[in-house]
C-alpha cells in the first residue's frame, strides 16, 4: 500500500504539470490562436446549443484528464510529465478502454474552445496538437513503455487501441 504522503506529493507535482502543460495547450493557446487569426465579430453572441456543446466538451475533457491524473498518482505513483512517469503500468480505468485517454481529454478541451468561439483556426490548431501527440506517442512514449514494461505492455497494446476506445474495458491479467 502506498503512503498518503507519497500520493499527496505525486498529486502536487501533477498539479504543477497540469498548469504548465494541459492548461496552456488545452485552454490558453486556443484562445490566443483564435484572437490572432480571427477577425473580431460585432457581437459575442453564442447560441444556447453552441454554449452547451462547448461546456459539455470542456467538462468531459476536465473529467477525463483528472481521472487519468488520479490513476497515474494512486495506481502508478507518477505524474503525466514524461520526466516523472508512473512506475506501474496502468491498464484499467479509462486506460482499459483506450491507450491515450489523457491526450483525448486535452483534445476535448481544445474542441470545447473551437465550439465556443466557432473558430476554424482553433480546429487547425487541434489538428496540429493531435499530430504532435501522435508523433510523441509513436516515437517516444510507446518505445519507452515497451522497454520499461516489456511483455505486459505488449499484451496491453494487443488488446487496447491507441485512439479508438473499446466498447468494454480490457482486464489486464493479474500480476
Amino acid at each position: 500500500m502506498h503512503r498518503p504522503s507519497q500520493i499527496a506529493w505525486v498529486l502536487f507535482k501533477t498539479a504543477i504539470f497540469t498548469v504548465i502543460a494541459p492548461y496552456f495547450v488545452g485552454l490558453r493557446f486556443p484562445y490566443y490562436v483564435h484572437c490572432a487569426y480571427t477577425v473580431p465579430k460585432d457581437t459575442g453572441f453564442v447560441t444556447l446549443p453552441q454554449a452547451m456543446a462547448g461546456w459539455a466538451f470542456l467538462l468531459l475533457g476536465v473529467v477525463i484528464y483528472l481521472w487519468c491524473c488520479w490513476d497515474f498518482a494512486v495506481k502508478g505513483l507518477g505524474t503525466p510529465a514524461p520526466i516523472d512517469a508512473p512506475k506501474n503500468l496502468i491498464g484499467n480505468g479509462l486506460y482499459g478502454f483506450v491507450r491515450n485517454p489523457m491526450y483525448l481529454g486535452v483534445a476535448c478541451l481544445i474542441i470545447s474552445q473551437a465550439i465556443e468561439w466557432a473558430s476554424v483556426p482553433i480546429l487547425v490548431y487541434l489538428a496540429f496538437v493531435i499530430a504532435s501527440f501522435h508523433l510523441f506517442i509513436v516515437l517516444y512514449e510507446e518505445p519507452h513503455l515497451r522497454r520499461v514494461f516489456g511483455e505486459q505492455y505488449e499484451d496491453y497494446c494487443r488488446n487496447v487501441r491507441r485512439w479508438i476506445p473499446r466498447l468494454s474495458a480490457y482486464r489486464p491479467p493479474a500480476s
